[in-house]
């Protein structure tokens, strides 16, 4: 069994009433780059989702849980819908998705102010006939210009799909996030807790580890490659004052293992000294971590090898 991932250990832990106690499942879905990751992060006030500036950072079903005296929440967060299906990988992020509509008692659809397309467009047929609660969420009001434009954009998505609420948020900044959070408990059926209170997420440390080194190379890597790079953790040794993490990453072609190093090394030195950084913070521990690189030729496009690195 994987470890269970806590919240910190100053955090006290919190005990539910069992007297009108809520519980349920809530999906974050949405096309890339429009902030899901975000805004599961600000939910939980703990960073689980890893985020970038490029499209396409979570691959996963990633849950996050939050729990208070009166509800807990069940977020999945969920990769960006794809409009492109011609690769194992983007059919796989999109399978994701529509599972993670299976058995939920609440959608979020994020979407970003002012900005409609063919990829929202088609999570938004996804969504019709939803027997759920679906919750408009417009993010990244602070990015909106002219604030007049809001109104006649939220009136045209009223064309597209019936929404439950509509709630503009900033999730960057956390405007109105305690807003929409309330909204969303008033939504989920009665019921115990799913899941115990100071347990964070359903993910491993392994995978959690794996995830941030990941998010650094898409942040330091050129437009494309981070695309074609996958981790996977070989050992996590837990000991008392030390984790030490060995981790390969995954290339598809010769040339990409000259771009992760970089000129004498400084890349994946770069790489490795910001992952080191964010791990300690996250586990809270001195951390060692070593890794390598290694060839899966075309594993985007081969389900054996996605298969083999975690994408099951």
């Amino acid at each position: 069994m994987p470890a269970m991932i806590e919240t910190k250990p100053e955090k006290k832990s919190v005990d539910a009433d069992p007297l009108g106690f809520k519980a349920g499942y809530v999906a974050i879905v949405g096309r890339p780059n429009v902030g899901k990751s975000t805004l599961l992060n600000q939910m939980l006030e703990e960073k689980i989702s890893i985020v970038s500036g490029k499209p396409q950072t979570t691959r996963w079903q990633i849950r996050g849980i939050k729990s208070t005296p009166d509800y807990q929440i069940v977020f999945t967060d969920t990769p960006g819908y794809q409009n492109m299906h011609d690769s194992a990988i983007n059919r796989y992020m999109n399978k994701e998705v529509v599972n993670a509509l299976a058995h939920i008692d609440v959608v979020l659809l994020v979407v970003e102010a002012v900005k409609w397309s063919q990829a929202d467009d088609n999570i938004a047929h996804l969504l019709k006939g939803a027997s759920a609660p679906v919750i408009l969420v417009i993010n990244k009001l602070d990015r909106l210009k002219d604030p007049a434009a809001l109104l006649p954009y939220i009136d045209d998505l009223r064309g597209k799909l019936v929404f439950t609420e509509t709630i503009p948020i900033c999730a960057r900044k956390r405007r109105d996030v305690n807003l929409l959070e309330r909204r969303i408990a008033s939504f989920l059926p009665a019921g115990e807790q799913l899941f115990p209170a100071e347990q964070l997420t359903d993910r491993s440390e392994r995978f959690m580890a794996a995830e941030y080194i990941r998010e650094k190379m898409m942040v330091k890597l050129g437009d494309e490659l981070p695309y074609r790079v996958s981790v996977t953790i070989d050992e996590f040794r837990d000991e008392k004052l030390l984790l030490s993490i060995f981790a390969t990453i995954w290339i598809e072609r010769e040339s990409h293992k000259s771009i992760i190093i970089g000129e004498n090394g400084k890349a994946l030195k770069s790489i490795g000294r910001d992952a080191r950084k964010e791990l300690e913070r996250f586990f809270a521990k001195r951390v060692y971590l070593q890794t390598w690189i290694k060839l899966r030729k075309n594993w985007t496009e081969d389900l054996n090898a996605l298969r083999d690195l975690g994408y099951k």
